[in-house]
């Protein structure tokens, strides 16, 4: 396992033993890893190859538990997350479409 697994590993230990509640900072939570993931990783936040995009939905299911679709659409979040965080001055509400989100 390379540094940014191992790094990655111990804030999900510590995260587990904080006892944060379920919901939405769960979740919360879980995209933020993911997104923490793929910067490490340098990976492009308009990666499309299925192979490399593998790891993330893996990463997924084997630390959240999460299965199929849910673990794609996780991973799926966490990139949109990563392109509204680096976007200057957009407005999701305004220009979510722009990032197939949906938002408009």
């Amino acid at each position: 396992m390379d540094i940014a697994g191992n790094r990655i590993d111990k804030l999900l230990k510590k995260h587990a033993q904080s006892k944060i509640s379920l919901g939405d900072s769960e979740y919360n939570f879980q995209i933020e890893k993911v997104a923490l993931l793929i910067v490490t990783d340098k990976t492009s936040l308009d990666e499309q190859n299925p192979e490399k995009l593998q790891k993330y939905y893996d990463y997924v299911k084997k630390h959240f538990g999460i299965k199929d679709e849910a673990a794609i659409q996780l991973v799926n979040e966490a990139f949109l997350y990563l392109k509204l965080k680096n976007a200057d001055s957009v407005d999701p509400l305004q220009q979510g479409d722009a990032f197939g989100a949906g938002f408009s």
